[in-house]
């Protein structure tokens, strides 16, 4: 095992420590129970949680801020958060309009969220993402995973925070999004859990995985090597099968690195989603490419597509401003 480390069972604290001095204008970093919040908060305003396990940033540190959110509560690596550390967060950020829980459907992350929620004080909703469709069932979850269209959720629903919307307006806007919001990816590669050690799974140089969940779970088959034209139209069938847009819809394109894929190559993969999609009559209104959502450092993409409305897409436009994402400020 190759990674810049010092000791295994420091990893996850020794990275939050450089990620909040690094961002030390925008975030805060609690040490027991473990949160990071958002260092400026604004009065009667909801206040957007998540979180997950580690090694997938930036989500979720990476996207608290200014139009995200404002506390997120980091697990072990691929390991859900307790609800401890989420209560505590929900109690740092609250301000007095409430709290939304934002949560990818994974087994751990949606009991552990649930308790929290049961037990908060402070009052409160959640938002489930589900818009992985490659497969319905995994070993991580019950339904449909939560994959990079969380990155979406949080910036929409963060923008109608922000604009002093109610705890219920968000909630209801967020759940719209999620159902207007289908992705699916491929891996190349497998990648290695530092605590572990080895490979989460094996795969020939000559193979990918279709499908793949960002904790490397089994996708809908194994296949052979294939163009990336080839690539994404079986990314995108999918994908367009499921949320069947209308002829000239009008669609916000997230291009999303699994880790260890160049950008180069993620542009080269929105090219050939520019094409498909152009073929078929759909719309590219906004697009989005980096590694936003990844599996630490396994090679390969998603391809995330969510239909928009003039309000969705005026919350994407509005400003942001937290280290993983940055625009109109």
């Amino acid at each position: 095992m190759k990674k810049f480390i010092n000791h295994v069972d420091d990893f996850l604290s020794e990275s939050l420590a450089g990620f909040a001095a690094a961002h030390a204008d925008l975030v805060v970093l609690n040490d027991e129970p473990v949160y990071v919040r958002r260092r400026e908060l604004k009065p009667a305003k909801v206040a957007l949680i998540s979180g997950g396990g580690s090694g997938h940033e930036p989500l979720h540190s990476g996207f608290v801020g200014y139009g995200m959110l404002d506390a997120a509560c980091p697990g072990q690596v691929f390991t859900s958060p307790t609800p401890d550390q989420m209560m505590a967060a929900a109690k740092a950020v609250d301000t007095g309009a409430g709290v939304l829980f934002i949560v990818k459907n994974y087994s751990g992350d949606v009991m552990n969220f649930e308790m929290a929620s049961e037990m908060c004080e402070v009052e409160n909703a959640m938002v489930l993402i589900n818009d992985d469709v490659a497969v319905e069932n995994s070993s991580y979850t019950t339904g449909r995973r939560g994959v990079a269209g969380t990155v979406i959720v949080e910036k929409l629903v963060g923008s109608m925070a922000e604009s002093g919307a109610t705890l219920a307006q968000c909630k209801t806007f967020g759940d719209r999004i999620n159902k207007r919001t289908a992705s699916m990816g491929v891996a190349f590669t497998s990648c290695t859990v530092p605590a572990a050690g080895t490979r989460t799974f094996k795969i020939g140089d000559d193979e990918i995985e279709v499908g793949v969940g960002i904790h490397g779970e089994p996708g809908r088959r194994r296949a052979p090597m294939a163009s990336a034209d080839a690539i994404a139209g079986e990314l995108l069938t999918a994908i367009v099968d499921d949320l069947k847009p209308a002829e000239g819809a009008q669609l916000l394109v997230l291009v999303n690195g699994l880790g260890g894929t160049p950008l180069g190559e993620l542009y080269l993969l929105f090219n050939s989603t520019r094409l498909w999609l152009q073929q078929r009559d759909l719309h590219i209104a906004r697009a989005q490419v980096g590694s936003l959502t990844t599996s630490l450092e396994m090679a390969g993409a998603s391809i995330t597509l969510c239909v928009l409305d003039d309000e969705m897409t005026t919350h994407w436009d509005s400003p942001v401003h937290t280290p993983g994402m940055r625009w109109g400020m």
